[in-house]
């Protein structure tokens, strides 16, 4: 009896590590639209806004099981993904896919609930990723695109749920940050596996560094200088040019963890272990609140 017990909560620990919780925090950006409107906010919209993010981390969860689970074999062969459950044995893959079915449909139901339209972006984020999984991983391009567009629909659905609109320029910018991050976890990915490269990501052999470094720095330019003009141009008061050091500063610390630290495979990762990164982020969300309820 207590074997059994024992058993089953390993196999519950091993599915609660497969949906990846540590890399929720990319889901965090669904309060970006709330804290942007932080002088209408109610109780009801914060309430909202983190069932949504709740929901997209269930539904983000689920699509880590389906990409690990078509990645089973190639993730062995990875120096640090064959310890994920999957991979290294503690998770039968059926069971994880059985379980994660049921999650995601219960996920779009409740998102159906709570906003039609969230349902839909829901559902798109989850098609798209599936996309992504079966073949879009493996076109080069493509692919870190892929991974930017989930960003951007999470911060749509922030938006969406607590009926605030979303201006153009915070999609642009949303976008031209993962962009950022997702090419510089290429270039991670490239130098740590090196001449392997292709028998852990097939599109690895379609890059090479300093390709990967020229779109870095297209996008870090673009990034910084389109989230200069969404302070001007945000419907909110310009004084949020103030926020703007923090940004530069925490694209530039980003950049030095990727190039002289080797680090960036896992933006996740360094945003919570980086002192540097993790100050810079707190006192940008200060000055973002600050700013917005004083002027």
């Amino acid at each position: 009896m207590k074997e059994n017990v024992l058993v089953q909560r390993n196999i519950f620990l091993a599915f609660f590590q497969q949906l990846r919780p540590k890399q929720w925090t990319k889901n965090l950006l669904v309060f970006a639209a709330l804290i942007f409107s932080i002088k209408q906010a109610t109780l009801q919209m914060g309430i909202q806004a983190f069932i949504c993010f709740l929901l997209f981390s269930i539904v983000s969860g689920c699509v880590y099981i389906l990409n690990d689970f078509m990645d089973i074999e190639a993730d062995r062969q990875h120096p640090t993904k064959r310890y994920r459950p999957m991979a290294s044995g503690a998770l039968n893959p059926y069971v994880a896919i059985t379980l994660g079915a049921v999650l995601l449909i219960g996920s779009l139901v409740g998102a159906y609930v709570l906003n039609p339209l969230m349902s839909l972006v829901l559902g798109i984020y989850f098609v798209m990723n599936v996309a992504y999984s079966v073949r879009l991983k493996h076109v080069v391009i493509v692919d870190i695109l892929i991974i930017a567009a989930g960003f951007v629909l999470r911060a749509l659905a922030g938006g969406l749920v607590i009926q605030v609109a979303i201006t153009p320029w915070f999609l642009l910018c949303t976008l031209l940050l993962s962009l950022f991050l997702a090419i510089n976890k290429r270039r991670h990915e490239l130098l740590l596996l090196k001449a392997n490269k292709g028998s852990h990501r097939k599109v690895l052999d379609s890059y090479s560094e300093g390709l990967l470094d020229q779109l870095s720095t297209i996008v870090t330019s673009a990034t910084i200088v389109t989230y200069a003009m969404f302070t001007f141009n945000s419907g909110q008061t310009v004084h949020l040019m103030w926020t703007i050091p923090f940004v530069i500063y925490g694209v530039f610390r980003y950049l030095y963890l990727v190039h002289i630290e080797d680090k960036g495979g896992e933006p996740d990762k360094v945003l919570l272990e980086d002192t540097h990164i993790l100050i810079t982020v707190f006192l940008y969300t200060i000055t973002v609140l600050v700013v917005l309820l004083k002027f």
